[in-house]
């Protein structure tokens, strides 16, 4: 019963009630699916395995293919630092991680998985984080290189800039909100 009318007849009571569960189903339905601004996010991350191969790939294959691991971890030679070689095998390993936890993430976007936001948000911020460390363990190992080269800013401003605005759209958005709920 409403407070205007105490003798409100419980069958206007069910209808009132149903007419706002529908408009509100309506709100939902009208934010579900893989729209709008998640069109982007969508393109990023399916972009994003992509674009790891087409960084890594020239970088460690000419590492190979040159002798230049093979100098590193060979002891007695002048150039031995197995410390270093250990990194270079580190850093293809998590690349690969990242590599396989961006298609595991466009697997939860497509199939709209409820712990998509989760992940996603997880490994922008791993991202990140990955690019400083990397950039401060070859600043130890190397004390004479820059830390921050043009290239590793490139990519900590790119990092930055997509944890803050997509990062953010997937905390606030209702279209997340309604879509992932699988």
């Amino acid at each position: 019963m409403s407070v205007d009318d105490p003798y409100e007849s419980p069958k206007s009571i069910i209808s009132s009630e149903s007419d706002q569960s529908a408009t509100q189903g309506t709100t939902h339905n009208e934010y579900e699916g893989l729209g709008g601004w998640l069109i982007l996010v969508g393109l990023g991350i399916v972009v994003s395995p992509i674009r790891i191969i087409a960084q890594v790939y020239p970088s460690y294959s000419a590492i190979f293919s040159d002798g230049t691991f093979t100098a590193l971890s060979t002891p007695g030679n002048e150039s031995y630092n197995m410390t270093l070689a250990m990194i270079i095998i580190g850093e293809i390993a998590i690349n690969i991680g990242l590599m396989l936890a961006w298609l595991y993430i466009a697997f939860l976007f497509f199939t709209k998985k409820r712990i998509f936001p989760r992940w996603y948000i997880g490994i922008l911020v791993f991202t990140l984080v990955f690019i400083i460390i990397d950039a401060l363990v070859f600043k130890l190992l190397l004390p004479g290189g820059l830390m921050f080269d043009p290239a590793t800013i490139k990519e900590i401003m790119r990092s930055t800039i997509a944890l803050f605005i997509w990062g953010t759209y997937t905390l606030v958005s209702k279209r997340v909100k309604a879509t992932f709920v699988r």
